[in-house]
């Protein structure tokens, strides 16, 4: 997203304990956590890379009052669509800007989606076309995929579907002057 909007950037892996994280957050503030994620991400990174501004970000997903994990297992990836089939859930965006060790922003974007009813034959063959890549999406599907045709109904930004808040990032970006306005 960052590279196709113009930013130019570099890519550090956040040595997080994202359990860790979860465990002393409310489960039920699934934005929150998605934005308490993206910050401690930032913040890994920023401390050890002086100036550079860091972006961090994170992507949760609420149903029905419950926090939903990545499935572990394309078993496990049916069962969940299975379960989400004919309901609406959210999905919470947040990102995270850090400088010299220092949260200078954060913010979070939330979208709601409504699974449409699919058939067991559509699933069984998204599954297959899909595959292990699932298992790296909270919500065992990609938008940008085949996973577009699960929804009947989706509200919200299509960036924070992929999993940033990328207008709010690009804003923030002009307005500290890393990007030009």
């Amino acid at each position: 997203m960052l590279a196709d909007a113009g930013v130019a950037f570099s890519v550090q892996v956040a040595d997080v304990d994202e359990d860790a994280v979860k465990a002393v957050h409310d489960p039920a503030d699934s934005a929150g956590l998605a934005v308490e994620l993206a910050r401690v991400k930032a913040l890994a990174v920023s401390r050890h890379d002086g100036d550079a501004w860091v972006l961090g970000a994170d992507q949760t997903l609420s149903f029905e009052g419950g926090l939903v994990s990545k499935a572990a297992s394309l078993a496990d990836a049916r069962t969940r669509l299975g379960t989400m089939r004919g309901r609406t859930h959210q999905l919470h965006s947040g990102a995270a800007l850090a400088r010299n060790g220092q949260i200078v922003w954060s913010g979070v974007d939330t979208a709601t989606m409504r699974v449409r009813d699919f058939s067991d034959a559509f699933l069984d063959a998204y599954l297959a076309a899909e595959g292990e890549a699932l298992l790296h999406c909270v919500g065992s599907y990609r938008l940008e995929g085949m996973g577009s045709q699960l929804f009947e109904v989706v509200e919200g930004d299509y960036f924070t579907v992929l999993g940033l808040p990328l207008w709010p990032v690009l804003a923030e970006l002009r307005r500290a002057g890393v990007l030009r306005s």
